[in-house]
């Protein structure tokens, strides 16, 4: 497996599980509470810091314990990356114009930065999937 494919990988399940944590930690503390009273601020810096913090030592230690290829990247590699990242783009488009008409329409914070939390999710994951087919399948034929 290249390092790439393997960073994807680890990127695609540090961004699931900590989404996942942060949904968990603030359905959790909802209690009897509308969803916008929930204090989520600290839940969702913990979650970005973490799946942050997650990707750097796991591609760290995966990158000493295997050592196959680190640090050489082909034009494959290359353009299955940009593939990928052009592919996440989309979500991060639409997060932002839902997060702009959100803030027009005067919603509560707690909805605006879940749903730009989640457009940076959906774009990681994507990204990700992406990539990770592109590795398995090769490149679509344009």
């Amino acid at each position: 497996m290249a390092p790439e494919e393997r960073s994807a990988w680890i990127m695609l399940l540090a961004t699931v599980g900590a989404y996942a944590a942060y949904l968990v930690a603030v359905l959790g503390q909802a209690g009897g509470l509308p969803l916008a009273e929930v204090p989520y601020v600290p839940a969702m810096l913990f979650s970005i810091g973490g799946a942050i913090a997650a990707s750097i030592v796991l591609n760290i230690l995966a990158a000493v314990a295997l050592r196959d290829g680190a640090g050489r990247k082909d034009q494959r590699d290359r353009e299955i990356y940009r593939f990928g990242e052009y592919a996440g783009q989309s979500f991060l488009v639409l997060g932002g114009v839902a997060a702009l008409v959100m803030a027009m329409a005067e919603l509560p914070h707690f909805w605006i930065a879940n749903a730009v939390y989640l457009a940076f999710v959906l774009s990681a994951v994507l990204a990700s999937i992406a990539k990770l087919t592109a590795y398995r399948r090769g490149l679509p034929a344009w």
